[in-house]
């Protein structure tokens, strides 16, 4: 006679895996959101979506929307990610730099450099949260504010060196003369995490974040997706650093406050916070709604200095309604595990 107890796997595998699929498209009112301020932009300014109009606006809203891809795969796995705008202004002020010694530098080399070290920019924020167990919300603020230091000290607050124009092209330049290499990169990028949250990766991504002790029982090897969570979140703030230096120039503040609106991009996509439920496309939609409400304030002569109040009302509201909707959520799946609970034991 065997006693088998096999229960506490399938259990926990039905609860890390079992849901995720739907978490994948949580974002509809986003896309409504987006819809109607794409239609008030219309409304407003007539010339909206002549062709060159309307890609501009997407070169534009390019770097924030490729950050908010990166920051939702950290969101959606339970952490936070506030080291992407400081890194962004590291990478646009290392690029000047480095191309004042050596302004002969292939363009493409610079990016792949540029690219590999926000990677390890991230690699070092995952291992310290998932080796040392510090807070991902302490370890990026501590990382922001190393690089900031260290750009500051660097420059001494005025970078030196200028872009060459081959590698600005990439943020402010066209493809076939008349395509934004900046649509392009919104589109691959977009098409990389949409296929990534489609793979296992994606699903172990959300389960970690829904339970991590029950993805941990599944098999799921926690610490090295949140890394890897993290690693991707720095080679997109390096991405939109190489866009945002294509249009800004060099700057010290460069990135300044974009860790903020990306947060708030991924929030505005119906991603909860504290990780587990949301959709990378729905958080990207939420960059571009972001970018059009802008806009739209922009030319309804809304002072530029209420963008921070009104990313502010935005977080405070998507999260007040995700927080009063969550213990029904919670109650609905207690009543559905409690059958299967009752049979196994039984």
């Amino acid at each position: 006679m065997t006693t088998t107890t096999p229960s506490a796997t399938p259990s926990a595998t039905k609860t890390a895996f079992g849901n995720a699929g739907r978490r994948l498209g949580t974002g509809a009112p986003v896309y409504v959101l987006l819809a109607v301020l794409l239609a008030a932009l219309a409304i407003t300014d007539p010339g909206f979506y002549e062709p060159d109009s309307f890609l501009a606006f997407i070169k534009r809203a390019a770097p924030l929307v490729i950050l908010a891809a990166g920051q939702y795969m950290v969101i959606v796995s339970g952490g936070f990610d506030l080291s992407v705008g400081a890194v962004v202004t590291a990478g646009v002020v290392a690029g000047a730099e480095f191309y004042g010694s050596y302004p002969d530098a292939p363009w493409l080399l610079v990016t792949a450099g540029l690219l590999l070290a926000g990677a390890i920019v991230g690699l070092v924020n995952g291992l310290i949260t998932t080796v040392l167990l510090v807070p991902s919300f302490i370890t990026t603020l501590g990382m922001m504010l190393i690089l900031e230091g260290a750009v500051f000290y660097w420059t001494g607050g005025s970078p030196q060196g200028v872009l060459p124009e081959s590698f600005r092209n990439f943020g402010r330049g066209e493809a076939g003369g008349w395509l934004p290499w900046a649509v392009l990169a919104v589109l691959a990028v977009g098409a990389l995490a949409w296929w990534l949250m489609r793979a296992d990766f994606g699903r172990t991504l959300l389960a970690t974040g829904d339970n991590e002790r029950a993805a941990a029982l599944a098999g799921v090897r926690v610490p090295r997706v949140r890394t890897l969570a993290f690693v991707l979140s720095g080679t997109a703030a390096a991405l939109a650093a190489v866009l945002v230096a294509g249009f800004s120039g060099v700057s010290a503040q460069a990135g300044r406050g974009l860790e903020f609106e990306a947060i708030t991009a991924v929030v505005l996509g119906g991603v909860i916070l504290g990780g587990g439920r949301g959709s990378v496309v729905a958080a990207m939609a939420g960059a571009f709604s972001l970018q059009a409400l802008f806009t739209l304030l922009n030319l309804q002569g809304v002072s530029g200095a209420l963008e921070s109040t009104v990313q502010g009302f935005i977080v405070i509201a998507a999260v007040g309604l995700g927080a009063t909707g969550l213990p029904g959520l919670s109650r609905l799946r207690r009543r559905r595990s409690q059958p299967s609970e009752g049979k196994s034991s039984s």
